[in-house]
């Protein structure tokens, strides 16, 4: 790494450190994230909610990253990349003590609070190492490195849902014919009442683990990354302006929007879709770990693919085609093929992310941390799209709406990445 990267103190420091310590904090990212698809189910239980009720778990987790990227990226520039990050996983320990709690006592939009209280603690997590890690080595290998950064996310994401369900959703036909059962609606409300408790002690345990996370990592040795040096404006050909300046930028927020969007339905919606064929939540708790596997697969492909054989912002393109048509499959089929299908577009998924970050703030500079908290509030995307599904799909075809909705989003991503990215730019890619 140059010593434009790391600053005069830090010249030559070795980006493994840096590297394994970030990788560490995408781990828990997926971890924690991939949680919302089996919480959808959880909360539809213990709460006796309906599907659109059930999905203000996505909303109220990714909203966060819209109202507070922004913020976050002026707490950044104050405490610096390290302190921040650090800063980050004690806001998420509060918000899993408080979702922990307000489960508990069965307080519904407690909750919901305490998932927007992680969602916010994440998002100053996001903010800060998605720029650190796309700058950490040449910005247009800057895919390869966060496809590592995936596939540590992506292997925590696909564990999530068999930790939950072995601690939390075990036995959970049993328990809906308990239910079913209940004699009394007293009896009914304390089964839902121990059910809900079932959540308590994992989150307390996770609210401890994310505070020793976030003392080694202010404690560690990672060196800060000076943004202005590392990601100069000269490698666009760009002279010095607004933020506005950057259309390529607001294009990929778009992009982001969009991405996370069909993300989120391929991952937590994957269990409401295949309800929609009379399985049942014993049938589907699992299902959000097939997306993750076949994301893993697809970061793999990434990380052999990308510089060497092809560059990110084609690969990006590849992915978007394979969106589609994996979409249409869903639409063509059904029962557990169709699900097979929405797992698939995992594989197509995987690289988006890796792809469009590094593209959208190529050539910021000293507006690098500004320009990433944008993209950051794109992650929005994953609270609006999926709450579109589970209303759209109570008046229509459940398969039609979820064509109609991924298509699109796709069709834009292979825009993006076809032409988009270097819109405003005056350099070859």
């Amino acid at each position: 790494m140059s010593s434009t990267a790391v600053g005069v103190d830090e010249t030559r420091h070795s980006s493994l450190v840096p590297m394994i310590i970030i990788g560490v904090l995408f781990f828990i990212f997926g971890f924690v994230t991939w949680l919302n698809g089996p919480l959808i189910t959880f909360v539809k239980l213990a709460f006796n909610l309906d599907d659109v009720n059930a999905f203000l778990v996505p909303m109220a987790f990714y909203l966060s990253y819209f109202f507070l990227a922004l913020p976050s990226s002026f707490i950044l520039k104050k405490t610096g990349m390290k302190k921040g990050m650090g800063l980050g996983l004690f806001v998420m320990a509060i918000g899993a003590v408080l979702f922990g709690q307000f489960v508990t006592m069965r307080v519904y939009p407690g909750a919901l609070t305490g998932l927007f209280v992680i969602g916010a603690g994440l998002s100053l997590l996001q903010t800060a190492s998605n720029p650190y890690i796309s700058i950490l080595g040449p910005i247009d290998s800057a895919a390869q490195r966060i496809a590592f950064m995936g596939i540590c996310n992506k292997i925590a994401g696909a564990l999530a849902p068999f930790v939950f369900g072995a601690v939390v959703m075990s036995n959970i036909g049993t328990f809906d014919k308990q239910i079913a059962a209940a004699g009394s609606p007293g009896e009914k409300d304390a089964l839902l009442a121990a059910f809900a408790a079932k959540v308590h002690m994992p989150y307390m345990v996770m609210a401890g683990l994310l505070v020793v996370l976030a003392i080694w990592v202010v404690r560690s040795s990672l060196p800060e990354i000076k943004p202005s040096g590392a990601n100069s404006e000269r490698a666009i050909g760009h002279a010095k302006g607004s933020i506005f300046s950057f259309p390529h930028l607001w294009l990929g927020v778009l992009c982001l929007f969009v991405y996370v969007g069909v993300e989120v339905m391929a991952g937590d919606a994957i269990g409401t879709y295949g309800q929609g064929f009379g399985m049942t939540p014993e049938d589907t708790k699992h299902f959000t770990s097939y997306t993750l596997f076949a994301m893993l697969l697809g970061y793999i492909a990434g990380l052999l693919l990308i510089p060497k054989f092809v560059s990110q912002q084609k690969y990006l393109a590849f992915s978007a085609v394979l969106g589609v048509i994996f979409s249409i499959g869903t639409y063509l089929t059904t029962g557990y093929a169709a699900v097979g299908f929405v797992a698939a577009l995992g594989f197509a998924n995987a690289m988006m992310w890796p792809a469009i970050f590094p593209l959208a703030i190529k050539g910021l500079g000293a507006l690098t941390e500004f320009g990433s908290a944008f993209l950051i509030m794109g992650i929005a995307g994953g609270a609006i799209i999926p709450v579109l599904f589970a209303h759209l799909k109570q008046s229509h075809d459940f398969q039609a709406v979820f064509l109609c909705l991924m298509v699109p989003c796709y069709l834009y991503i292979l825009y993006y990445g076809a032409a988009g990215h270097r819109v405003g730019q005056h350099t070859k890619d």
